[in-house]
């Protein structure tokens, strides 16, 4: 299983946030930013921030980091291939690591129902492609700073087809292109998901005013104590 840095809001949790980091980075990227989301004193969650495995990248010439997935150059020798030609394998590979942290959590006594998954850049297609694939209901999924692979690569017939979805990112993203986060939150609109978009003039990563709004999604779908 995953090595995870966890962190608890109170004693006795009752709900659970899997947070995955973007490329190169780990559980540590976002571990301090609990404070920042404002949330209710009466949520009770479980917070885990896995570090991801390590795996060469080939557009860092195979130099050997902390990733979720390969990333590659498009033909340009420039562009990421973010959309047409994704890792699939090494992204199966991963949402099979963070389904067990899920299951890991059910273990504990967290219903599956009060479990979130949340991401940055391609922690937030893992997040996305983990929850849809899930056989259990979860509460939803975050999306931030990233985008959303070839719709033909998710299944959309689950358990978790339809469940809440947040989007944030950077109107100024270097990264991830906007237009390709805006592709993904109207995708998952279509489909009749209820998901929130939040768009902020930044580049490719997170502002306070992004992880309010997240503080305050995350308290609408994960329950206080009883």
């Amino acid at each position: 299983m995953l090595d995870s840095i966890i962190k608890e809001t109170a004693e006795n949790a009752v709900a659970s946030v899997i947070w995955m980091h973007g490329l190169g980075a780990d559980g540590n990227d976002f571990a301090d930013v609990i404070p920042e989301l404002g949330l209710p004193q009466n949520l009770a969650i479980r917070f885990v921030f896995p570090n991801a495995p390590f795996k060469p990248i080939s557009i860092n010439g195979g130099r050997i980091m902390r990733a979720w997935c390969n990333l590659a150059f498009m033909d340009d020798g420039v562009t990421f291939d973010l959309e047409d030609n994704p890792d699939r394998k090494g992204i199966e590979e991963s949402s099979k690591l963070i389904v067990e942290l899920i299951d890991a959590e059910i273990e504990k006594g967290i219903k599956p129902e009060n479990i979130l998954l949340i991401g940055f850049s391609q922690g937030g297609v893992l997040a996305l492609y983990t929850a849809m694939r899930y056989p259990k209901k979860l509460a939803g999924a975050a999306n931030l700073s990233s985008n959303f692979p070839k719709a033909e690569t998710m299944p959309l017939n689950g358990v978790n087809a339809k469940i809440p979805i947040f989007f944030g990112y950077g109107s100024k993203d270097n990264v991830v292109p906007a237009a390709f986060s805006e592709k993904a939150f109207e995708f998952f609109k279509s489909n009749g998901n209820v998901v929130e978009k939040h768009v902020y003039n930044m580049q490719h990563t997170v502002c306070l005013e992004e992880l309010k709004a997240l503080g305050a999604w995350i308290a609408k779908y994960l329950p206080p104590p009883i």
